[in-house]
């Protein structure tokens, strides 16, 4: 586990685009259907347990959350998309506001794209793939929820979505589990590389 993730800070909300901080320094997002487990990956990774707002009523993420880690690096929590029981307007304001982001963030070094284990590549998240592949955005899946299976169908799973995702370099994966604690040094590598952080030795 890399401590540098835990000085995460809560540093603004925005409902749209021209309300986010700064387009500079190097930004990595954090994207999933509604009730991916997101928000908890998220507080995982960074070690803390209310950094982002978990709920077990999907939608709740309905802005733009940038947390900083240090004055040139940021996460960023993107509202779920997918099932959520809210209006269809303030549903679609807040996925305009989700691929506007994608888009036209030229900070944007990469996203990182929760799917439960037992559901992946659904039809929002298959849109979301071809989203990212389009503006040229490395995408890595946490494959959440793993430990909802045993390691075997987990693994087949894993394997499963791999040879699906085989004809796009840019997209990896890997199993992750909040209750379990699994895959986060795996995560962390992979941020690591897209903040530009020195080589650990």
């Amino acid at each position: 586990m890399n401590p540098f993730y835990h000085r995460a800070r809560f540093l603004k909300s925005a409902a749209k685009l021209s309300q986010a901080p700064a387009d500079q320094g190097i930004e990595v997002a954090f994207a999933g259907r509604s009730n991916a487990g997101k928000s908890s990956a998220l507080n995982l990774l960074c070690n803390q347990k209310s950094l982002a707002r978990t709920s077990k009523t999907p939608g709740r993420t309905q802005l733009l959350n940038f947390f900083s880690l240090d004055e040139q690096r940021r996460l960023v929590d993107l509202p779920g998309y997918g099932y959520a029981k809210v209006a269809e307007q303030v549903k679609t304001i807040w996925q305009s506001a989700l691929a506007d982001y994608i888009a036209q963030r030229e900070c944007l070094r990469g996203l990182i794209l929760m799917m439960d284990v037992r559901h992946p590549l659904k039809k929002f998240d298959i849109q979301m793939l071809e989203w990212n592949i389009h503006h040229g955005l490395p995408t890595h899946i946490l494959l959440t929820k793993a430990d909802k299976l045993k390691p075997g169908a987990a693994q087949r799973t894993l394997r499963s979505v791999q040879e699906e995702l085989a004809e796009f370099p840019e997209i990896t994966l890997q199993l992750f589990s909040s209750l379990k604690r699994q895959g986060i040094d795996e995560a962390h590598e992979v941020l690591d590389i897209w903040f530009d952080l020195p080589v650990k030795g």
